[in-house]
Parts: structure tokens; sequence; C-alpha cells
């Protein structure tokens, strides 16, 4: 039998917590809560789950600097923040800490689900890692990063659809609308910017595997590799 699919959750208020909870299991997850984001760091990072709901307004830390502690340590797993806050540049830090998707306080638990659904079936199956253009730095999809020589850069889920996009059509200029499609949840608010600092962030971390300048800028339409 398949073992369920794993869902954590973070967040502070009790009833929300255990709405959540509650509706994550009855679609069959096994769900871990916690209330802080200490033992958020330390429950997630001991047993990483498939996707992780995170609080934003947390009472000793704010959620995208446990998220980027997370990724720090390798937790490669979709999170959806929660937040009251609804600015641009609120969303735009969000996505910036590491974060897939962005849903409002108060939502409609309907459009929680399916959001967690869609960030679920957008990680990628393990399969053989692609090499990218005549770098030598591998798309490693078991492993959610980047491979070059004895360096491993781990990538956010976003970060490793967007490259796993443009390595699946090398040479050619993937739309700025493919691109956000292949990489974010429908429904997603995903701004210009969102997707250039996205783009930013992988050229920064290809460059650390030693894959500079792989990615081109096409300006008005999109991306491609090299």
């Amino acid at each position: 039998m398949t073992p369920p699919l794993t869902a954590g959750i973070c967040e502070d208020d009790a009833e929300l917590r255990r709405v959540v909870r509650d509706a994550l299991r009855e679609e069959g997850f096994a769900v871990r809560t916690t209330a802080n984001g200490s033992d958020a760091v330390a429950a997630f990072c001991a047993a990483p789950p498939d996707v992780l709901v995170l609080d934003i307004g947390l009472p000793d830390a704010d959620g995208r600097d446990v998220c980027q502690a997370l990724r720090a340590r390798g937790v490669g797993a979709p999170v959806l923040f929660l937040t009251a806050r609804d600015t641009l540049p609120d969303r735009l830090s969000g996505f910036h800490a590491g974060g897939d998707d962005y849903l409002v306080k108060p939502f409609a638990l309907a459009e929680l689900l399916v959001r967690i659904h869609a960030l679920v079936r957008r990680v990628p199956a393990a399969e053989e890692p692609a090499t990218l253009a005549d770098s030598g730095v591998r798309l490693d999809a078991a492993t959610h990063a980047i491979v070059h020589q004895d360096r491993q850069i781990s990538l956010t889920p976003t970060e490793f659809r967007l490259l796993a996009r443009l390595a699946a059509h090398p040479g050619e200029v993937v739309r700025r609308a493919g691109l956000v499609a292949a990489a974010w949840p429908d429904g997603a608010i995903v701004h210009d910017n969102t997707l250039d600092a996205y783009l930013a962030r992988l050229r920064r971390k290809l460059r650390e595997a030693g894959a500079a300048e792989v990615i081109e800028t096409v300006r008005g339409v999109g991306y491609k590799l090299r």
C-alpha cells in the first residue's frame, strides 16, 4: 500500500490549527502540527513533510525566517504561507524566503485544500538527472538540487520547477507565462518582479555551482538556457 502524503502545519492559533489539521486528514494526509517556529524547525527537519502550511505571524519567530531556516537545512517541501497581510511587499517577501504560495486570512478552507493539492502535484517525481547545456551542471530530481563535481546546491520546489521547465527546452525561449504556469499553483498571484526575483536567485545558485550565465533573458518574451 502506498503511504499517505504527509503535511506539516505551523500555526499558533489553536482553533485554526485544528481546523486545517482535520481538513487535511479528511483529504488523506498524515498530519503533524506545531505552534511555534522553533518546534517547526526541529520537527520538520527531523522528518520533512510532503507539504508545509506555515503561518507568518508566529509568537517566537517570523514564519519567513522559519522557512529560510528549513531551506538552509535542506527541507525542500513546498510551503504555503498563511498571513493576515496582503500587500505586494509582503507577498514578495514570502516568495523570496523560499515560499511557494501565499494565502491571506481569513480564507475559505476549500481554497486552502485546492492550493495544497496543486503544490503536491507539482513536486516532480525522481528521475535521471538532466545536464544543463555544456556546463556539466546536473539538475537532480531525486535530491531537488543542482550538482556540479563535488558541489550540491539545494533548490526550493519553485526554483526546481522553473529550472526543470527551462532544462526541458534547451536553447528555446520559454515565455514568462509558461514559466509561471510550470512553477506556481493555479490561481497563485505571481507578479513580473516575483518571477524575476526567482530567476535572479536561480542564477546566483547556478554561479555557486559553477555554471555562470546559463540562463539568458530574452527581453519582452521570456528566458532560455544557453
